[in-house]
């Protein structure tokens, strides 16, 4: 096993920032997997993924700007897709791969769905988990007053608790893995609390998001869709409040055709810990 972290120096309107990347498996391997983490998330989500997959992958795992061990926007307007995009551009310029596969949860999903419209794009493959064109307004609101929230526990079991309610979503999992999914998020401050590993200000674009601007937004997620040439694998979980299956279904027979899979007894969004979750993207991925 073979896990390095290091970081590439990207470009914003504020000036220049650097982002984290976790990297698995052999740095001399032409194929390699991007695996772009949900908008409170990290790197080390997909630590059980890289882990199984590092053997046919150089597997890249990034801490999206202002999340983890990645710098933060002084702006914080711009932590929007268009900025994400532009840094991936800057992480793929730096691993200059021959080949590139992409799993991407939620807003990892759209800043792949983006990249894999453009012309010229380097992947090959894209899996979107539980994420698409079209976005469940509740959902988004739900999710911005969600992120927003100045949290400090005193004990990490406290903070612990409070991850594992908010992500119940998530679905069933042992006591060790949401342990393991709490502690990629929480930190301690200064003053010894425990708070969510990211900054807070990247809420305040998408509190800012009104029915008119999601309604823009997604038309222009329709068109990048469709443009779309790469074989695509969409992930469901069956009880998600972001992803409706009309979307869903809209998306299989538009664009690039997108294969379904549905994950019972899940919300927003499957974490692809589990095996046979990770099964779902192996095949895909390797078939």
């Amino acid at each position: 096993m073979i896990v390095n972290r290091q970081s590439v120096q990207c470009i914003s309107p504020a000036g220049l920032h650097r982002m984290s990347y976790k990297e698995w498996g052999d740095p001399k391997n032409p194929k390699v997997l991007i695996c772009v983490h949900g908008i409170t998330r990290v790197a080390d989500d997909f630590d059980a993924l890289a882990a199984a997959l590092q053997n046919e992958y150089r597997v890249i795992c990034p801490d999206v700007v202002g999340r983890g061990q990645s710098e933060s926007l002084p702006n914080p307007q711009l932590y929007q897709i268009p900025q994400y995009v532009s840094d991936m551009v800057t992480l793929l310029a730096r691993l200059n791969p021959q080949t590139v596969d992409w799993f991407g949860t939620s807003m990892g999903g759209l800043i792949g769905l983006i990249l894999a419209s453009m012309e010229k794009n380097p992947i090959r493959k894209l899996i979107l988990n539980d994420v698409g064109p079209s976005l469940n307004f509740d959902g988004l609101k739900r999710i911005g007053e969600l992120i927003g929230q100045d949290v400090r526990f005193d004990t990490f079991a406290e903070g612990a608790q409070f991850i594992r309610e908010v992500s119940n979503s998530f679905g069933p999992h042992s006591e060790a893995q949401w342990d393991k999914l709490a502690r990629d998020v929480l930190k301690q401050n200064a003053d010894g609390k425990w708070v969510r590993h990211y900054d807070l200000s990247l809420a305040i674009p998408v509190q800012a998001t009104t029915l008119e601007t999601a309604a823009f937004g997604e038309k222009m997620l329709w068109a990048a869709y469709d443009a779309i040439r790469c074989e695509t694998l969409l992930v469901r979980g069956s009880e998600s409040d972001l992803l409706s299956p009309e979307t869903a279904q809209q998306m299989q027979s538009r664009g690039p055709r997108a294969q379904l899979v549905e994950i019972a007894g899940v919300g927003h969004a499957p974490t692809f810990v589990q095996p046979d979750q990770i099964a779902i993207a192996k095949d895909f991925l390797l078939s």
